[in-house]
């Protein structure tokens, strides 16, 4: 897939149609500033930690799909404003808990919550920003508490299974793929859903939009799967090799597992998997077991299926009308993959 080169107005990811590029950055402001009242905190510690990782900046995916999606009905609803805030703050506390559970050492280019307050701070400011995000969704009814509820629960059921792993008779890859499905996709299909829900559109519309949300989830996670071994950390704002480091499983790891396992691999990939399962402590050792996955074929596969995801994701709104939203939609997905490439 490639995405043709796109006015983007300030909004993050290729949008084809100028002024909808324009509208999206528009209205992506307002939610910028409900977001940072949002954070904001009596207490200044609460406060200088709640508002380290907005500070941080981001690309603002979620709010910016929620913005998108109510492009199909009325995107002038106030409710969308709250709902494309909410998601935010749910994935802002959702990373301070993964920052701590995966000892990442920064966050967005910064130093990570943890770093600068410890791991006890960090994760009580992912609790207050859920609190506060439950807050918001109250005012948006009862269906959308539910669905927030639904959501947070696959947030949760998905870090523990990762955390666990997969069991003796499950399929890596296929655990590997849930775990995406419920910790990234489940609140990329709730952006959706929130904001062509809260414009106004039909049960169908929001149902196609929500199931392209949750597949384009697993095919961002997948290609960050492939930039996290191959960037140099200016594109992630994350360590290289810190999922290495710490053990934490990848699309490409998972596959030269399997190999391996399966005889199918060389005598060099049984040598890499004992170098991930050696201590990476030492600098120069990650930097050598990068270097080895960086230009091994299980990478390529693991784009490969980021874009099988994406394609999925397009043939989710296939019934969309023809237009400038569908048009966007199918540019994002494209990104996605043009991300890893």
């Amino acid at each position: 897939m490639t995405s043709p080169t796109t006015p983007t107005a300030g909004v993050g990811l290729p949008v084809p149609d100028a002024e909808l590029a324009q509208l999206l950055a528009d209205r992506l402001e307002t939610v910028e500033s409900v977001l940072r009242e949002s954070v904001t905190q009596t207490d200044e510690l609460a406060d200088d930690a709640s508002r380290h990782l907005v500070n941080a900046g981001g690309k603002r995916l979620r709010p910016l799909l929620a913005l998108l999606c109510a492009e199909l009905g009325d995107g002038t609803r106030p409710e969308v404003v709250d709902a494309a805030v909410v998601v935010e703050l749910t994935h802002l506390a959702t990373l301070y808990h993964d920052d701590v559970m995966d000892s990442a050492p920064l966050r967005r280019g910064a130093p990570a919550a943890h770093e600068v307050w410890g791991n006890s701070v960090a994760i009580l400011t992912g609790d207050l920003l859920f609190a506060r995000a439950s807050g918001l969704v109250a005012g948006l009814g009862t269906e959308a508490v539910k669905i927030q509820a639904a959501t947070f629960e696959r947030l949760c059921l998905g870090q523990m299974r990762e955390s666990i792993g997969p069991r003796e008779s499950d399929d890596a890859v296929e655990h590997y793929i849930g775990v995406l499905a419920d910790k990234t996709a489940s609140l990329l299909a709730t952006s959706a859903l929130f904001g062509a829900r809260f414009a106004g559109c039909s049960d169908e519309v929001a149902q196609m939009v929500a199931a392209y949300g949750e597949r384009l989830g697993v095919a961002f996670q997948l290609a960050d799967d492939v930039i996290d071994l191959t960037s140099t950390g200016d594109l992630t704002g994350k360590t290289p090799g810190t999922d290495l480091r710490e053990q934490v499983p990848t699309m490409p790891t998972i596959l030269l597992r399997r190999r391996a396992a399966a005889g199918e691999g060389t005598s060099a990939d049984a040598e890499l998997v004992a170098l991930l399962d050696s201590d990476l402590s030492d600098d120069e050792v990650l930097a050598d077991v990068l270097e080895r996955l960086r230009s091994h074929e299980v990478v390529g596969a693991t784009r490969e299926l980021a874009a099988r995801w994406a394609r999925d994701a397009v043939a989710e709104i296939a019934g969309l009308p023809e237009g400038r939203v569908k048009a966007t939609l199918v540019a994002f997905a494209d990104a996605m993959v043009d991300r890893a490439s």
